[in-house]
């Protein structure tokens, strides 16, 4: 059984929430191998008088540690 590491990033989109989940996950995908899972931890937004302006996603990567 893989020993499992986490890390928390934040996405952010003009889109949606969802698309903020995966640019958060695209883009630690650069570094990171072995993601396993990941977890929405909250959403949130910027908002100005008219709506939103940007989609705001905290997630939880877990990723397999390598052995050595």
């Amino acid at each position: 059984m893989p020993v499992l590491n986490t890390i928390e990033l934040e996405g952010v989109s003009a889109e949606s929430w969802m698309h903020a989940a995966h640019e958060a996950l695209r883009e630690a995908g650069k570094t990171l191998r072995n993601i396993e899972r990941l977890d929405i931890l909250g959403t949130s937004a910027t908002v100005d008088g008219t709506g939103v302006l940007e989609y705001h996603t905290q997630v939880r990567l877990y990723f397999a540690v390598e052995p050595r």
